[in-house]
């Protein structure tokens, strides 16, 4: 089997590819390297350029018509940044995802995995969010994620189209064989940040501890990219019993995420003891707009493709300080001596 894989230089796109590899199943990888890295793609079949090149599309189709479905993993992803400039999210996450679509319809290629996010969700109080809780995003990002499930399923109710969207909760750690894992610079997510305050000597901000849970910080649901890459695989092999080709049901979205929570001391406590030795912390505020959190209920992924996480969060820990620590050494190895 053959897939094209977009975004497939990115953190989570690299990782399916690999997982796909490892299953047997050849990734095509179209990725422009805004974000993501050349070495993601060594020894990999690759295309540099834009996922909304109609040029670009019909020739890798036409070199690889034994392509059977398409992996869409190419996004901005930062709530952060989207809400500093949304025109260049709504661009790159909608526009180029429209003009994606066409070109998979006119290449005949109607097998559709979508790379969602738990963002799309309205923060309503419930812990454990299914697949039927309120759509709501807060945040530009997120509304480019929900804007992308309504075309697709607007669109494959009227064309060959099928489509699984997977909607990612907190993806974290690193492929287990180092072939790839989360670039390193400015993070904004949790783990990277307890990171890089640990290696810099310096305070682990906690921002707000009067939520309405265990402990008062915010939960969240840190899922293994690994585990992700693996339901990638899964949604692959059962496609079309999931989606017949012409069956009358063409869409699903499942949650993909650890099943459970943890809130920001539990992950504390967890790197902990993985690093075996404690981190400084600093309690602060909440941020403008922070929810208490909640977490994805796995029990449909369970159900429609034979998948559940295997890997902990003690795993995703140390995958990412591994790959992180490999990081650091080819950087030091890039310094030249000081002589």
């Amino acid at each position: 089997m053959k897939v094209l894989v977009t975004g497939g230089a990115g953190y989570i796109g690299s990782t399916v590819a690999s997982a796909c590899v490892d299953a047997g199943i050849t990734p095509v990888i179209l990725d422009n390297l805004s974000t993501g890295s050349a070495e993601f793609v060594q020894d990999r079949i690759f295309y540099q350029g834009d996922v909304g090149s109609a040029g670009l599309l019909a020739r890798i189709f036409a070199e690889h018509p034994d392509i059977e479905a398409t992996i869409h993993c190419a996004a901005l992803a930062s709530v952060e940044d989207s809400v500093r400039d949304p025109l260049a999210y709504y661009r790159e996450n909608v526009a180029k995802t429209t003009a994606l679509l066409e070109g998979l319809l006119a290449h005949g290629c109607h097998r559709l995995i979508f790379s969602s996010s738990a963002a799309i969700y309205r923060a309503d109080g419930q812990p454990a969010i299914t697949e039927s809780a309120a759509i709501g995003a807060t945040s530009p990002y997120g509304r480019t994620k929900v804007m992308a499930e309504q075309m697709f399923a607007d669109v494959s109710a009227s064309s060959p189209l099928r489509v699984i969207s997977l909607r990612y909760f907190n993806p974290i750690g690193a492929d287990p064989r180092m072939r790839s894992g989360r670039p390193g610079g400015r993070s904004t997510h949790a783990l990277g940040l307890l990171i890089q305050a640990d290696q810099h000597g310096i305070p682990f901000k906690i921002m707000g501890n009067r939520y309405a849970t265990r402990d008062g910080t915010g939960v969240r649901d840190y899922v293994h990219v690994w585990d992700l890459a693996l339901g990638h695989v899964a949604a692959l092999r059962r496609f079309d019993a999931l989606l017949p080709p012409h069956g009358g049901h063409r869409y699903e979205a499942i949650n993909l995420g650890s099943g459970s929570g943890a809130t920001v001391r539990e992950l504390i406590t967890a790197f902990e003891s993985v690093v075996g030795h404690r981190v400084r912390v600093q309690q602060v505020g909440p941020r403008a707009g922070d929810v208490p959190g909640a977490y994805a209920s796995t029990d449909k992924a369970g159900e429609l493709l034979g998948w559940k996480p295997t890997l902990s969060l003690p795993d995703g820990i140390r995958s990412a300080l591994e790959w992180a620590a490999s990081e650091a050494a080819k950087q030091h190895l890039l310094v030249p001596a000081q002589t």
